[in-house]
């Protein structure tokens, strides 16, 4: 088996460096500087800029609850963009068409669908799964074990959390992340408490902190936030 730092340069980029056994469509297109630790695969049509890592493995802390078996391969669709700075660790999938932002963060088993976009200096925890279509803008936090549906919005500086007792989980508890479902918007600078709900087509406006369940087409503001209306007819995905 590759070990993971046995990497050496590859003519396929100017200053890349692979690991032996990394699969590569002939159409990949990479900036400087780039690093392949092993299990990469890029499908046709990728581009991976400057000074992108891909691969990498967690190093995880002693009392980390993150899980320690062999992640996989990192898989990385066709036309999927990997920008300047961003490490993408292996065992997570970046989806067809989707585009990882400058200095974004996405760690093992986590999932970026197709098209969707994870904005500038953004990240995606453990097991984190995100659809298709998804716009996450800058400077988010999608904490492990969230899941994020199809078609939804999340604002520039966004915290999701998965643990109420911050790290003091009695053994075998799980990490619960929120759940935004379809179509929802979580304006910028929420905070969204670990296993709330986000309806489908939700509106939460920017800064509430979330504490609560939010019905489907409800609009919620404040600290703590409550339903102060419901998103109208025109404003559903369906009505655009």
């Amino acid at each position: 088996m590759t070990r993971p730092f046995e990497l050496q340069p590859d003519p396929r980029g100017p200053g890349l460096w692979a690991a032996p056994g990394v699969r590569i469509a002939d159409d990949v297109t990479f900036g400087v500087g780039v690093v392949l630790h092993a299990g990469v695969e890029l499908g046709p049509g990728v581009v991976v800029h400057d000074g992108a890592v891909l691969g990498r493995r967690a190093s995880l802390s002693a009392r980390s609850s993150a899980p320690r078996e062999d992640p996989g391969a990192l898989i990385v669709e066709a036309g999927a963009v990997i920008c300047a700075g961003a490490v993408v660790y292996a065992g997570a999938a970046i989806g067809a068409g989707a585009i990882v932002g400058d200095q974004a963060n996405v760690r093992d088993r986590a999932v970026l669908g197709p098209e969707s976009v994870l904005g500038r200096g953004s990240a995606l925890g453990v097991h984190a799964r995100v659809g298709a279509r998804v716009r996450i803008q800058s400077h988010s936090w999608i904490t492990g074990w969230t899941t994020v549906e199809d078609d939804v919005f999340v604002g520039p500086g966004v915290v999701t959390m998965n643990d109420d007792t911050m790290a003091r989980l009695a053994p075998g508890q799980p990490l619960v992340g929120p759940t935004l479902r379809r179509g929802c918007r979580v304006g910028g600078g929420a905070l969204l408490t670990p296993g709330v709900v986000v309806g489908e087509e939700a509106f939460v406006a920017a800064g509430a902190v979330v504490a609560a369940d939010v019905p489907a087409r409800a609009i919620v503001m404040g600290i703590p936030g409550r339903v102060r209306g419901t998103v109208m007819d025109e404003d559903l995905l369906e009505g655009q």
